[in-house]
């Protein structure tokens, strides 16, 4: 493949989705995203209690969270530094929205922003339609929920 969009050198082509011989291309998938925490307990007990789900321990002082294809893996970082957050938000669909956000504001997790003239730790409808709210881990790691079924694909 050649992204000349990329400023990449080679043929005048887009970057296509197919290989030169015509089959199919080797998407990569995305299937785990690390998070780190100061407390591996603690981040355990929270993501447990947020997520609904029970975490798997693993070596390395890590615990693993399997949501749908990605696995969230949360590991403690503290013996090596303090915990980086992640990217701007880690966003999840549920099929439950209001039971997560319960759960959210249970933990006190709920956002104190505002997005798109609104309170973000509230669940509300997105100009793109999608319901949902955000929240955050007290390392610093953004989240959002989003109801199923209103997800804007792009």
């Amino acid at each position: 493949l050649v992204c000349k969009a990329h400023g990449l050198k080679g043929e005048n082509k887009m970057a296509e989705n197919t290989k030169d011989d015509g089959a199919r291309p080797d998407v990569p998938q995305f299937f785990k995203l690390n998070i780190e925490t100061g407390d591996l307990d603690d981040a355990a007990a929270f993501y447990g209690e947020l997520l609904g789900l029970e975490g798997r321990r693993q070596a390395g002082s890590r615990v693993y969270f399997t949501c749908g294809p990605v696995t969230l893996q949360v590991v403690d970082v503290s013996a090596a530094g303090t915990p980086h957050p992640a990217a701007k938000a880690l966003y999840f669909t549920v099929d439950d929205l209001d039971a997560i956000f319960a759960r959210g504001e249970r933990l006190g997790c709920l956002s104190a922003e505002s997005i798109h003239g609104t309170p973000a730790g509230a669940i509300g409808v997105k100009p793109w339609g999608e319901r949902s709210f955000y929240s955050a881990d007290k390392w610093g790691n953004p989240l959002c929920f989003a109801e199923a079924g209103t997800v804007y694909p792009g």
